[in-house]
């Protein structure tokens, strides 16, 4: 059966297919060497199959960032029936949510900037440069600073533009990690605190906003000790970028690395006029894009994990491989770092490659699969991935993760740094109020039972049919592919129709979904809950559904899904 995002096929491109081809010619992992002369020009061979891909896929990026901002007009991406771009990217594109809003959210700024909007689709400036220039590329100014990006660097335009320490718009921010040993004595109330901090939140809000939830309301009362300790739970910040001047002595040094050549501009594909009020055209348009974006993945992450191999930036005069990213690729290291981590998951899960070669996975599943799955567990997980939505595979691998930490004694925490010093500082106030040191998982159980003691009484409410319904479904919008909290319960067959205030005939939905998908038609559901149900996604006249799920019973662990 085939799966709802997958993608057209796009015709090829034969220099691509070229590149590809030679790309392929580098066989994983690389022999290793010593000679630093053999390692330098193997650095360079690379760079320049590297580079060329990483342009054009930078310029299929923009014109998906266009197309996005495109969809969120209105109430385009609800009449596809998808609460948001990013659901839609996510389960349509496989692309994941923050990255398509920070696509459209570019496309949005660009549309003000005509000037450096055009030069950035025309390929003539990358991505990096036009974000360093935004701030004051306005009006009369912005002719001048297009001139600038074409001749001088990212880190040069940051300077210009007064700003260089400005932080890259992918990396929102610092993130770390963080392993807690928890009892089996302690767990219920530190449980029982997150569980209710995502009651007070909303269902689909993150782990890590709970504890900084539970956290913000323990320091609310206990203030912690004056005494600028506590830094035991708080992986150490990264040092403030001290190869700012490095930067610039390898930028002079090597003249911008004129060596390297010029990579020739890459023009941004644009969809058809007829597409820019017609969501479903639109969509048409994304997948076509999408694919082109995955024609030049396969060979961007093989290379990319090579030159991170080889340390290439140290023999092509570039500061570190986040200089290389930004200057060289006109992408940010994140980016670069996630596919070249997937890549190398690749070459251990062979079927998982196999899978996204043949579009029964997207990008966005196959990560999530190579962060769980082993040799033993991938074909299932594959199987699972082509039954469920992203959104929906993804809370069964974290649900499970979280089981497996429990059995551990352990929680384990992915957070930003922000979230971790609190963290840190509510632990270091649970120990002044106790009077005494006490372990991490004991801090974490005080200042859980300190929320329970404070919201329970508040969050108290009658338990109703609408609530019982909502707890069943997990508090979050049962529209296949939706990421939002639930609020509602809607009648499947309506009360004016004779419909029923049984459970098996009230599903959870978003307000979206719930007051403009369906109501308005553009989203059908029927069958029984919460197993049983028929969703049509896209409703119009005269046409298919853009998609059609039909949930299994328990014994089918899941649900089909199947699109045009």
């Amino acid at each position: 059966m085939s799966e709802a995002i997958a993608h057209f096929a796009s015709p090829s491109d034969p220099y691509l297919d070229a590149l590809a081809k030679a790309a392929a010619m580098l066989e994983w992992p690389l022999p290793r060497e010593r000679d630093e002369a053999v390692c330098a020009e193997a650095a360079r061979v690379v760079d320049r199959l590297l580079a060329p891909i990483a342009r054009g896929r930078g310029a299929v990026d923009i014109a998906i960032g266009e197309g996005l901002d495109l969809l969120s007009k209105g109430d385009r991406v609800l009449r596809l029936g998808y609460s948001g771009i990013g659901d839609y990217a996510r389960e349509r594109l496989g692309i994941a949510a923050s990255t398509a809003r920070k696509m459209a959210r570019l496309a949005r700024e660009l549309r003000d900037r005509p000037i450096v909007r055009l030069a950035v689709q025309s390929g003539e400036m990358s991505v990096r440069k036009a974000e360093a220039v935004l701030p004051v590329a306005r009006g009369d100014a912005e002719a001048s600073w297009v001139a600038r990006g074409r001749l001088d660097t990212v880190r040069g335009l940051k300077v210009a533009v007064k700003d260089p320490d400005a932080p890259d718009p992918e990396e929102d921010e610092e993130w770390g990690r963080l392993s807690i040993p928890l009892s089996a004595d302690e767990r219920p109330d530190v449980d029982e605190g997150l569980a209710l901090a995502g009651k007070a939140l909303g269902a689909n809000v993150p782990k890590a906003l709970r504890y900084g939830a539970l956290c913000d309301e323990f320091l609310s009362v206990h203030a912690a000790p004056d005494d600028g300790g506590g830094a035991d739970l708080v992986l150490s910040a990264p040092a403030n970028d001290g190869m700012e001047h490095v930067k610039e002595l390898l930028e002079k040094e090597s003249a911008q690395w004129a060596f390297l050549g010029q990579v020739d501009p890459v023009s941004a594909p644009a969809p058809s006029p007829d597409a820019e009020n017609d969501p479903w055209l639109l969509d048409e348009e994304l997948r076509r894009f999408s694919g082109m974006r995955s024609q030049r993945d396969a060979a961007f992450g093989h290379l990319a994990l090579h030159f991170r191999s080889l340390e290439g930036w140290r023999y092509l005069g570039f500061a570190s491989l986040e200089h290389y990213c930004c200057e060289r690729l006109g992408m940010g290291e994140r980016t670069v770092q996630q596919r070249i981590s997937l890549e190398r998951s690749l070459h251990d899960l062979p079927s998982l490659r196999q899978a996204m070669h043949e579009g029964r996975v997207s990008y966005e599943k196959a990560r999530l699969i190579a962060r769980h799955a082993s040799d033993t567990t991938v074909d299932t997980l594959i199987d699972r991935a082509g039954q469920t939505t992203c959104i929906e595979l993804r809370r069964e691998l974290e649900a499970k993760e979280e089981v497996q930490m429990c059995a551990q004694g352990k929680v384990k925490l992915v957070a930003p740094r922000r979230i971790l010093a609190l963290l840190s500082l509510a632990f270091r106030a649970a120990r002044k109020d106790a009077g005494r040191w006490l372990p991490p998982g004991e801090c974490l159980r005080r200042i859980a039972v300190h929320f329970v003691e404070v919201w329970k009484p508040l969050l108290a409410e009658r338990n109703t049919r609408q609530k019982q319904v909502l707890a069943r479904d997990r508090g979050f919008c049962q529209v296949p592919g939706c990421s939002r909290a639930a609020e509602q319960a809607h009648h499947i067959d309506y009360r004016s129709a004779g419909g029923t205030d049984e459970a098996e005939n009230l599903v959870s939905l978003c307000a979206a979904h719930h007051l403009h998908g369906v109501h308005l038609g553009y989203i059908r559901v029927r069958g029984k809950a919460p197993h049983g149900l028929r969703w049509q996604l896209g409703v119009r006249l005269g046409a298919a559904p853009l998609v059609e799920v039909v949930t299994a019973p328990p014994a089918g662990h899941g649900s089909r899904l199947a699109g045009p």
